[in-house]
């Protein structure tokens, strides 16, 4: 059966999968099953097929394994994604499932973290913040790029020994103009304060 793209990935266990192979991973059924235990094995290979099905993932070798043909798969990221046009045409209550899905996959990302020791963020170089700023959609377009270009960068670093593979998460929404910011008693206005520093 043919999904668009934001159903394909708006499942919450294929969504999980996807997030397993960002930063150019490649994994095996197996290396998923390591990591998310919690997931049924006919669930997790189900959602592997109608991932590789629909061109998300790839088939990038096999090997035998006890008489089984183990294949390792990589993400294709284009397919990985909805395109402007896709968005385009989803209802308001479809961009809230979505949203709702992504907010609710970060959060289980960061439980994660903690649980596994985390909850340092200068010493683990994390953190999570909102700022704001003021833009016209030309000079939107030249920070996005940027943005995108400086990340390109590092993404293809790839992994390595001394490197730790790192979850790196945007929003970007306009918002609503707010009044001005009151001086404080110095006189100056007061910054736009981060939610948590790292």
């Amino acid at each position: 059966m043919a999904l668009d793209t934001a159903e394909l990935l708006l499942h919450p266990v294929r969504l999980r999968i996807v997030q397993a192979f960002l930063g150019g991973r490649t994994l095996t059924t197996a290396d998923l099953r390591a990591e998310l235990p919690d997931v049924a094995p006919a669930t997790l290979y189900r959602q592997v097929a109608t991932l590789s099905g629909h061109g998300v993932l790839r088939s990038v070798g096999e090997r035998r394994v006890r008489g089984a043909v183990e294949r390792s798969y990589r993400l294709d990221a284009a397919a990985a994604s909805v395109d402007a046009d896709e968005a385009r045409g989803m209802t308001p209550d479809q961009h809230r499932r979505a949203f709702l899905t992504f907010v609710a996959r970060l959060l289980a990302d960061f439980d994660g973290y903690l649980d596994s020791g985390g909850g340092d963020l200068a010493r683990d170089l994390a953190g999570y913040r909102q700022n704001a700023f003021y833009a016209t959609d030309a000079e939107l377009v030249g920070f996005v790029t940027r943005l995108r270009e400086l990340f390109a960068e590092y993404a293809a670093l790839g992994p390595g020994a001394d490197r730790t593979r790192r979850l790196f998460t945007t929003v970007l929404l306009p918002a609503a103009d707010a009044p001005e910011s009151t001086p404080d008693r110095t006189g100056q206005a007061e910054p736009d304060r981060p939610v948590e520093r790292g």
